[in-house]
């Protein structure tokens, strides 16, 4: 019961991070109908400049963790915001009315360039970042083994579900989040109506890259190293988890990242950690071919 119990904490961490990445995915392609493959880059971007704002404010001499945490967290935001209003300019509204396969092919190379910029920018070592918060809580106790739940794994999950109320909120509640809906009902019809379509398509370019930075930061904090190929499979899975949990869903990207991380877990633990994505994508096959749509998504209907 120790070990489950440790390996559900530390999938529901990192589940939580997939998931602030696939609410990413699934707002682009709520709107746009088009997968945004660059998403995982600017979370890899978002956590290059937490490692390098660590280090300034340590050279710094600034010792305190909560305004550490918070001047990173705002630099990280800023600096992924940029690049991701900047990718929806470049790569995707010039190509919003073309075949569907040009926004595709478009987003890869827009993937390869990011990662290469990186790489040459930064270098390919892997960059690592000294602890930032030390120690945690003990749960349980017994027969040798004890539950511990540090306090990087707190933060992760209680941030994550703030934020997820708070975009939740934003969308249901104010003139962004309406503009957005009826963005993704009709673009058309929604410009009509004196609705902005493309700044309101920017911005949410922008709020995925925000939530992206986040995990960024997270998993710099978490993990303790990172380089210029984290984005990539951090991307991927992140994918899967949109599309698990019904790409189009905010609460269905945020149950198949919670989904995702319980799987790693739980098959690393239990099996081996060789096949941890063998066993995610496996799920996500079992699940696409049952229920198309995913866990939480719902059959578009095409009104003629």
């Amino acid at each position: 019961m120790g070990t489950f119990l440790q390996y559900l904490i530390n999938g529901l961490a990192l589940g939580a991070i997939y998931g602030l990445i696939a609410i990413g995915y699934t707002m682009v392609y709520g709107i746009i109908r088009m997968i945004n493959f660059a998403h995982g880059e600017i979370y890899m971007i978002g956590a290059f400049v937490a490692v390098t704002t660590f280090s300034i404010l340590a050279a710094a001499g600034v010792t305190s963790v909560p305004l550490a945490l918070l001047l990173v967290l705002v630099m990280a935001i800023a600096f992924t915001a940029a690049y991701g209003w900047t990718v929806e300019r470049v790569a995707y509204r010039p190509l919003r009315g073309a075949p569907k396969l040009a926004p595709l092919i478009s987003a890869i190379g827009m993937s390869i360039l990011l990662q290469n910029y990186v790489m040459q920018t930064q270098g390919a070592r892997p960059k690592p970042l000294a602890p930032v918060m030390n120690g945690g809580v003990t749960l349980w106790q017994g027969d040798g083994f004890a539950v511990n739940v540090s306090y990087i794994q707190l933060f992760i999950i209680l941030l994550t579900v703030a934020l997820m109320v708070g975009f939740t909120q934003l969308i249901n509640r104010t003139a962004l989040g309406r503009a957005q809906r009826a963005c993704e009902q009709d673009r058309t019809m929604a410009g009509l109506l004196g609705i902005n379509v493309d700044r309101t398509i920017s911005l949410t370019f922008v709020m995925g890259a925000a939530l992206a930075a986040v995990a960024g930061v997270l998993v710099t904090m978490y993990y303790g190293v990172i380089d210029f190929y984290i984005g990539f499979l951090a991307g991927m899975k992140a994918f899967t988890a949109a599309v698990l949990g019904g790409i189009g869903s905010l609460p269905g990207a945020m149950l198949g990242g919670l989904l995702i991380g319980l799987i790693e877990a739980f098959f690393t633990g239990y099996v081996s950690g060789a096949y941890k994505d063998v066993a995610s994508f496996s799920v996500l096959i079992l699940v696409l071919v049952f229920r198309p749509t995913g866990l939480m998504g719902r059959p578009d209907i095409e009104k003629v």
